[in-house]
């Protein structure tokens, strides 16, 4: 089994700065892009940014230059650096690996989500 833990979420002003983590774990043969979602009440799920096994990095308009997504591989671990926060910020964001249990076949895996609220 894989698992992927985040944390770092919380409540924070506008304004101000969160640094959310991800870190996989157990059966893992190599991880591919690893990513962070967000959604939002009555929202859907919306791609925050990704970034390659080689570090390639995308982002949503709506964070470019505020947020930066990082990755240690050596910990199988994600990071997404928020700064300059606004309310439209607020959601639940959720961790995405596309993982290899072995030479043959990747999986998608999430983890459970950790709730980031923006507000004064």
């Amino acid at each position: 089994q894989v698992q992927l833990v985040e944390s770092g979420g919380g409540l924070v002003q506008p304004g101000g700065s969160l640094r959310l983590s991800c870190a996989a774990s157990g059966s893992i043969f190599s991880i591919n892009t690893m990513g962070w979602y967000r959604q939002a009440p009555g929202k859907e799920r919306e791609l925050v940014a990704t970034i390659t096994s080689g570090g390639s990095t995308n982002y949503a308009d709506s964070v470019k230059g505020r947020f930066t997504i990082s990755r240690d591989n050596a910990k199988n671990t994600v990071y997404l650096q928020m700064n300059s926060l606004k309310p439209e910020d607020t959601a639940v964001y959720y961790c995405h690996g596309n993982i290899a249990r072995n030479l043959w076949t990747t999986y998608d895996y999430w983890g459970q989500g950790t709730q980031v609220t923006v507000s004064s």
